[in-house]
């Protein structure tokens, strides 16, 4: 059988995944890819030198470069000229997933705007072990990564993603932690369920629940330490009128059935659909709206 170590990559850039926490949450994939890379680059290379050790990963007589948030404009060249001339780069950021607020973004960005082989060996990201642990709707989440460091600032950017229909997911240092969530409940509503993820698959993993009321004020008195992942739950939305209903049927009855309108727009505001279906008809028999279906 052969050995994929030995196997040799084509050319292009390689985004490698690795853990989080625990050493051992990476991929096989992810451990053939940086045996057999051509160039290896991390955002900290301390980081990829202990990886390698533990998982007996010979790094001899290979580049070893570091890429970061610093340097990426000056290392970003190099990387892709050695690409171009048709050697295999592996890019592995501190932790985690590669491009996930992480400078790897650029240059993956970088590549594929150069024509170059982007690819991925996917795992861990602290935003998805987050959701799974948290006990909040992973149906629909956005990631809103790390919130300005400034209170004003900050509460603008919450102001943005406060009326998102999904689970809100934050990277946040533990120094800011308190002020953060006391901001978010002022801004979001104390009411609002969330959910604080620290150290996720670490020795010292903590996953504290309940409102942002409760969670800011126990973090005001006692500070976190560690990696932090912050989730909101949706809000309640709020409730349409009458009005606003009608609006939105009269534009979906332009281009649609009675019952195609009202399926679209009770789904879009979260009104029961009989209530939109009898508004929809009432509106179709006055004449506010012509109906495809008559029209055919």
């Amino acid at each position: 059988m052969t050995n994929p170590a030995t196997q040799r990559l084509s050319a292009g850039l390689y985004l490698v995944a690795t853990p989080i926490g625990n050493a051992r949450d990476i991929t096989l994939r992810a451990l053939d890819i940086l045996a057999a890379a051509d160039v290896l680059a991390a955002e900290d290379t301390r980081s990829l030198r202990r990886l390698a050790q533990l998982h007996g990963i010979d790094l001899s007589g290979r580049a070893l470069l570091a890429y970061h948030e610093h340097n990426g404009a000056k290392m970003r060249p190099r990387l892709l000229a050695e690409i171009a001339a048709g050697r295999s780069v592996a890019y592995m950021s501190e932790a985690g997933t590669p491009t996930i607020s992480d400078p790897g973004f650029d240059l993956a960005r970088a590549a594929r705007a150069e024509g170059l082989a982007v690819t991925t060996a996917p795992g861990a990201s602290a935003v998805v072990a987050a959701l799974t642990i948290a006990g909040l709707p992973t149906d629909r989440f956005f990631f809103a990564g790390f919130l300005p460091n400034a209170a004003k600032a900050r509460r603008r950017a919450l102001e943005e993603v406060a009326a998102i229909p999904g689970t809100l997911v934050f990277y946040e240092s533990p120094r800011r932690l308190g002020a953060m969530l006391a901001d978010a409940a002022a801004v979001l509503g104390g009411a609002r369920e969330a959910a604080v993820c620290r150290e996720i698959t670490k020795k010292f993993e903590e996953l504290r629940g309940g409102t942002l009321d409760e969670l800011a004020a126990h973090y005001a008195d006692a500070p976190a330490k560690g990696e932090i992942v912050v989730l909101v739950g949706r809000g309640t939305p709020k409730e349409a009128g009458e009005a606003e209903i009608e609006d939105m049927l009269r534009d979906a009855l332009a281009t649609m059935s009675v019952r195609d309108a009202a399926d679209s727009v009770s789904g879009a505001l979260g009104v029961k659909r009989r209530q939109v279906y009898q508004a929809a008809m009432r509106l179709s028999a006055e004449g506010d709206a012509p109906d495809p279906e008559q029209d055919a």
